[in-house]
């Protein structure tokens, strides 16, 4: 190991996976692992710590900054700072495919539209985070009624047609729905086909606030989802890219966000970064609809950081 070297390291806590990256002075990836043991899962965490050190080769002694974000980002022990998701997915994204202009991130508990600039910064977003429809939550609700693997549930789809009318996409009533239209002898693949289907329009409706742009990627566990790319990118009417790694976006984010600071680049920014201040006033000013009534559809203007804001984050990351 060079002894210039030094290492900082992004974690990122979902509703449903921990990951974690190391990432070294120059900004490489050096490391990384996913772990799923349960919602929010503080055990899992340290798991995803303890791959990341082994696959970058290094100890957590060597690690000079941690970063944290995700649904639990306020839990992970020893983290340094946290920042948002939305920030830590757009700048892993954009080192992960350089020149992304589109970032479509589908978690388990809520789905979000990201327009990137130049520099790999947000510049405006939107997010579904009041109902389940899309996320990967909605495909486990699917894959347990049609009794097959998630991990499976892509591949089915992909074998059947699309042509059947879903008509929720609340994750709370998609199940019986699934249900009736396996009980009038529909086959499972055109159920899981249509549902995609259904999924990706819900998607194209987050990214129309935003406006479309290319190049496209998914972020997330549900980009590895041969289905879900599929359809999002047919509702688009452009192709949107599979990173290698989708699901440690965020955790390289949150790890070049840590080198960033440990070089010293973002003293200004005040322990927030753009997109937490556009959620915190958006949470704010937004009356959280009924689950009935939403559908997966909710009717909020995408999310831009005030001008202040904006050039103090893109101070900090340059």
């Amino acid at each position: 190991m060079n002894t210039g070297d030094w290492f900082v390291m992004g974690v990122d806590l979902g509703s449903t996976t921990a990951k974690a990256a190391v990432v070294d002075s120059g900004g490489a990836l050096r490391g990384a692992d996913v772990v799923q043991m349960g919602a929010v899962s503080p055990a899992a965490v340290a798991h995803a710590i303890e791959g990341a050190l082994r696959a970058a080769g290094v100890a957590g002694s060597d690690i000079r900054r941690t970063i944290s974000t995700g649904y639990g980002r306020k839990l992970v022990p020893g983290a340094d700072r946290s920042f948002t998701e939305i920030t830590c997915h757009a700048r892993g994204a954009a080192a992960l495919h350089p020149g992304v202009r589109l970032v479509i991130d589908i978690g388990g508990q809520d789905s979000k539209a990201i327009i990137v600039d130049d520099a790999g910064l947000v510049d405006r977003f939107a997010m579904n985070d009041r109902c389940a429809s899309g996320t990967g939550r909605f495909f486990d609700v699917l894959a347990r009624a049609l009794e097959v693997d998630v991990e499976a549930v892509g591949e089915l789809a992909l074998s059947g047609c699309d042509d059947l009318e879903v008509s929720s996409m609340c994750a709370t009533f998609a199940e019986t729905e699934v249900i009736s239209l396996l009980a009038q002898g529909r086959a499972k693949a055109d159920i899981a086909a249509s549902v995609h289907r259904a999924v990706a329009a819900r998607t194209l409706g987050l990214v129309a606030q935003v406006g479309k742009a290319s190049p496209a990627v998914m972020t997330g566990g549900v980009a590895k989802n041969p289905a879900a790319l599929h359809y999002v990118s047919r509702a688009l009417g452009r192709q949107v890219e599979l990173l290698e790694q989708p699901q440690i976006a965020g955790a390289y984010g949150a790890g070049l966000l840590a080198r960033d600071e440990y070089l010293g680049a973002a003293g200004s920014t005040g322990g927030r970064d753009a997109a937490a201040e556009n959620q915190v006033m958006a949470t704010a000013s937004a009356v959280t609809p009924h689950c009935v009534d939403c559908d997966g559809e909710l009717d909020h203007a995408p999310h831009k950081a005030p001008a202040p804001i904006a050039l103090e984050l893109r101070r900090s990351i340059r």
